[in-house]
């Protein structure tokens, strides 16, 4: 006969699977239990006398087959198990770390081994000094009853509020497990006691113009300690949300704040106002040293010329007296003559006065030139 041909009495169906197998078998189970107590009609085989007891032992037989059945099955069904992506199994043999499992499909020891999922790819957050409430618009910020959280004390003795948050994420599944008894909790400690330090060593100006330098350090920090603690986690990031003054005191910090930068807003008009007029005093002042510098060595110079040339003629006055006085008289005619306007010949034998008309009169100015 083929293989692939079926018997002429049928092929039998079997289960669909596990659980359908189970019931079909918890069926039949029934069913001979509920015929154990009867016969067949005519059949008088293996009539018992009605005074014997009953047979326990093969009703028990019959149980314990079938709780060995389950638990085969079961056992079965849960050596098996798939780790899905972003997840990593923790296997525990009698309580001991055995192994950490990536993403698939693996096989433990059923009744032995135990396993834990963890979520390694989801961040997961902490906030601290404000709650994120579900709203039917969106999310909002409840900040009441956490002064406990967000009030810290300045390095300049006061008083401010912060809101910040911290993101993690499990690095090592084992230690987040089995080395901290509750992780968030001890992040939640460490955060506010770091946060604390690095406030409370700052001024209050410098906290809020320098935030993010802080969120860094305390970031940097944190995660040292969680490493110190073994607690599997990795701080995704620190920010810090929010930095204001109580509400008690906020309209006085308003006031200071204002007072603060006028004072600022005067310093840097004044600032603009010496940048401007001292280089420009300074410049002037320069320019008149220079200048009188250079005045003085014209004087100077001039006046050593004049001597030298006084000397000169000195000189030759004693060498040719009449020449030399002549000459003088030229040189002292030739540049007082071509400044006047008009020229007047004084004769003895005339009675009045002789003017003299020059017809070379040039450029509105009247030149006269007399006869010797």
């Amino acid at each position: 006969m083929p293989m692939n041909e079926q018997p002429p009495w049928g092929k039998k169906k079997k289960p669909a699977g596990p659980d359908d197998f189970l019931a079909t078998l918890v069926q039949k189970l029934k069913d001979t239990f509920a015929g154990a107590g009867k016969k067949p009609p005519g059949d008088n085989r293996g009539e018992k006398d009605p005074g014997e007891p009953p047979n326990f032992l093969g009703g028990a037989s019959k149980i314990l087959a079938v709780v060995v059945v389950i638990v085969l099955i079961q056992a079965a069904m849960s050596a098996f198990y798939t780790i899905k992506p972003g997840e990593v199994g923790v296997i525990l043999r009698f309580g001991k770390y055995i192994k950490a499992t990536d993403p698939g499909l693996h096989f433990k020891l059923p009744y032995i081994d135990r396993l834990t999922k963890v979520d390694v790819e989801t961040i997961r957050k902490e906030e601290f000094g404000y709650r994120t409430r579900a709203t039917n618009i969106g999310n909002s910020f409840d900040r009441r009853g956490l002064e406990s959280e967000s009030l810290m004390l300045t390095g300049d003795q006061g008083v401010i509020e912060v809101a910040w948050i911290v993101q993690y994420k499990v690095d090592t599944p084992e230690d987040f497990l089995f080395k901290v008894r509750d992780v968030p909790k001890a992040l939640r400690d460490a955060s506010e006691t770091v946060t604390r330090r690095i406030v409370g060593n700052m001024d209050f100006d410098y906290i809020l113009s320098n935030r993010d330098i802080l969120a860094l350090n305390a970031r940097q920090e944190l995660q040292d300690q969680m490493n110190r603690l073994e607690c599997g986690i990795g701080i995704v990031a620190l920010q810090l949300l929010d930095i204001s003054p109580p509400d008690q005191v906020r309209p006085a910090f308003n006031e200071v704040n204002e007072a603060d930068q006028d004072m600022k807003r005067l310093v840097n008009e004044a600032e603009e106002e010496y940048n401007r007029v001292i280089p420009a005093a300074r410049g002037n002042a320069r320019q008149l040293i220079e200048a009188s510098r250079g005045y003085a060595m014209e004087r100077v110079n001039r006046a050593m010329g004049e001597t030298n040339r006084f000397v000169a003629i000195i000189q030759e006055y004693e060498g040719a007296q009449e020449v030399t006085r002549q000459r003088l008289y030229l040189e002292a005619m030739s540049e007082i003559l071509p400044t006047v306007e008009h020229l007047y010949i004084m004769d003895k034998s005339q009675n009045t006065l002789l003017p003299l008309l020059d017809l070379t009169r040039q450029h509105g100015k009247e030149t006269v030139v007399g006869p010797e």
